[in-house]
């Protein structure tokens, strides 16, 4: 009895045991490597894009641009970065003196510019969720696969011997109630941060679309405004 330590048990288990608790170990350690990139990715987003909205709402465009570039990791920067570069890119193009000189036509392909370059930032900032979602969700499976398997082997136990004593039943219950553990160890955390990431996911989504949505408009007044005109107007 001195023995049944975790440890021990998971080495005196079965092959199949053993291998139910090294997939949910390796879950679990890849959850948790994602949770951590998650956090500090979508703070980062959050304050970046705090930061960059009062540059944007407050100064010119190029000033918007100085700060886009230095607060990169939020996804209204990387918007914005992307939509300037192409409006200067029409400008030079079609020959204009002005980048915000544009033609309708030209307004219309940077808004669905814009679209796009929203839908490619959410994508990017719920990439490693479905990992979590999956796991808070297969995980208990999993671990509950390796209980029967555990149980079975109890029983068999029984059988072999010929006794139900503690001494031969308590290894295979014990490396069930391990595989449950540890498959609960997982899929909770999984479960509880990829619902918290959500959350703020919500947050930065609608953030992104109500930019993209006054980015286009900011630009079609633009495109109208004196040459000499390098301020957003706002309202």
């Amino acid at each position: 009895m001195a023995a049944f330590d975790a440890m021990s048990l998971i080495w005196q288990a079965s092959w199949l045991v053993q291998l139910v608790i090294l997939i949910l170990v390796i879950l679990s350690v890849v959850s948790w490597t994602i949770i951590a990139f998650k956090w500090r990715e979508l703070r980062r987003a959050e304050q970046d894009s705090e930061a960059f909205l009062e540059v944007y709402h407050d100064g010119s465009l190029d000033a918007a641009f100085e700060a886009a570039r230095d607060l990169d990791r939020s996804p209204l920067s990387t918007i914005f970065l992307s939509a300037y570069s192409e409006m200067h890119r029409m400008a030079r193009f079609s020959g204009k003196s002005q980048a915000t000189d544009l033609e309708p036509a030209h307004v219309r392909a940077l808004s669905r510019h814009i679209r796009w370059s929203g839908s490619e930032e959410e994508l990017r900032l719920e990439r490693g969720l479905n990992f979590l979602a999956t796991t808070g969700s297969a995980a208990p499976f999993i671990g509950l696969f390796g209980t029967v398997i555990g149980v079975i082997n109890a029983f068999q136990s029984i059988g072999m011997t010929g006794s139900a004593s503690l001494a031969v039943v308590a290894p295979g219950i014990a490396e069930a109630l391990i595989a449950t553990a540890i498959g609960l160890f997982a899929a909770i955390p999984a479960s509880v941060f990829y619902n918290y990431f959500l959350g703020d996911l919500r947050s930065l989504n609608a953030g992104i679309e109500l930019f993209s949505a006054e980015y286009e408009g900011d630009l079609e007044r633009l495109s109208g405004a004196s040459p000499d005109s390098s301020r957003v107007e706002k309202g």
